[in-house]
């Protein structure tokens, strides 16, 4: 993959190529001050990780694979179930715990749009592991960020 981010600065890419070909855990492919673009590729029986943003609303998008989906309020009430395939999308609402896991038998390809900025830009994490371990993942000083005690969040 040819792709760099040039961050805040006009962009265009044959997107679903790039998505296909991705073969990292998460690439970041475009940072704007309000948004972000990454890359995903999950691989058979691997998912993106449970987890809660709650400042961001997350759009996610299949291009390949299969997955399932699981979204509610808390880690233990994920009230939301749904199997997904090649051209369906997520919806994650800010402060909704989701996970998506590939339950196909191919990798599963995705891009996701955060907003605002949720890592740093241009950031590669071939692998999961390494992504859980990486301590320097931080959207840019540049990004229009929420402040989250204005709106109740620690």
């Amino acid at each position: 993959m040819s792709l760099d981010d040039i961050g805040p600065r006009p962009q265009s890419f044959d997107l679903e190529t790039e998505t296909l070909e991705n073969s990292t855990y998460r690439t970041v492919a475009w940072s704007g001050a309000y948004l972000q673009l990454t890359l995903m590729s999950i691989p058979v029986g691997g998912d993106i990780g449970l987890e809660v943003h709650h400042d961001t609303d997350q759009f996610i998008r299949l291009d390949g694979g299969r997955g399932r989906v699981q979204m509610g309020p808390a880690k233990d009430e994920l009230t939301f179930d749904q199997e997904v395939t090649d051209g369906w999308c997520v919806l994650v609402p800010a402060g909704s715990w989701h996970n998506v896991t590939n339950i196909g038998d191919e990798p599963m390809q995705v891009y996701t749009i955060y907003a605002p900025q949720h890592h740093q830009p241009g950031k590669v994490h071939q692998t999961k592991a390494i992504a859980d371990v990486d301590t320097d993942d931080e959207p840019a000083d540049w990004s229009v960020q929420p402040d989250s005690a204005a709106h109740g969040h620690a």
